[in-house]
């Protein structure tokens, strides 16, 4: 709708975890950096961990993305399992038609699977989504998994993300095992006032530019203030606030524009 208005090619504040926008606070470097290194380097098991909305898939895929080709990768994003699903979802993102209907059926096929991209120096990695949800029973099968391996290197990586709540779970004593075979582990934090402001132009410069709009310092602060500094929540904010701005025929915005989106959020939520 407002796309002519500003400039744009594109809705530069979409919810949707694309990689092209991703923009990388120090954090979110040092996130995509480690995660890599943790693949690339077959760490075994890796975890990523921060509150929704704050960018843990939309790195994770493009970690996944930028590795290089001798890498196979599947993503499990929907937890709620049982441990022959997991199993069967993880052959079928790695292109595999699953034999049999067992867990042992599955593993097994896996297993082949795993040695033979080992024997043409193939690497593979597994990520699953939304981790603190998992059941106990497959958040032990996933360790289970973690011993499938050759005497030189790990057949695959293990890729957890996870809210808060999956670092708190991994404390307890019962998953000691699982957590000391983490080898790699990250934790994304919200955007502060510089990183927000930051992220705004870079959006809606990868969205086509959207020259001469801009936020001003005031639309910033309420933005982060209102937002607690979590991109997806930033994101809704200022979409709505450029629809304020077109309908007020400005490419300002105003912390007047962000009351009017703000109000019209919560609106929505009641």
């Amino acid at each position: 709708m407002y796309l002519a208005f500003y400039n744009l090619n594109e809705p530069p504040f979409n919810v949707t975890p694309d990689p092209r926008f991703l923009f990388f606070t120090q954090e979110h470097r040092e996130a995509f950096d480690s995660l890599r290194y943790g693949i690339e380097q077959r760490k075994g098991f890796i975890t990523l961990t921060g509150e929704v909305g704050c960018g843990k898939t939309t790195v994770c895929r493009a970690v996944l993305s930028s590795l290089p080709p001798p890498t196979r990768t599947a993503l499990v994003l929907n937890p709620s399992l049982t441990e022959s699903q997991l199993l069967r979802a993880i052959l079928v993102d790695l292109g595999l038609k699953p034999r049999g209907r067992d867990r042992l059926a599955y593993i097994e096929q896996l297993n082949e699977f795993l040695l033979a991209c080992d024997a043409r120096n193939e690497n593979v990695a597994i990520v699953i989504d939304e981790a603190q949800d998992l059941e106990a029973k497959v958040m032990e099968q996933v360790r289970l998994l973690s011993n499938l391996e050759t005497d030189q290197h790990k057949l695959m990586q293990l890729i957890l993300i996870g809210q808060p709540e999956l670092a708190k779970r991994l404390r307890a004593p019962e998953w000691r095992q699982l957590r000391q075979r983490i080898m790699v582990h990250c934790n994304l934090r919200p955007l502060e006032l510089e990183d927000v402001k930051q992220y705004l132009r870079f959006r809606m410069q990868v969205a086509g530019g959207g020259y001469p709009t801009h936020f001003d310092e005031g639309a910033i602060r309420l933005i982060l203030k209102k937002s607690g500094g979590i991109p997806r929540v930033i994101n809704m904010i200022a979409d709505r606030s450029l629809l304020a701005g077109y309908v007020a025929g400005t490419h300002t915005i105003s912390p007047q524009e962000v009351k009017k989106a703000v109000r019209e959020m919560e609106t929505m939520l009641h």
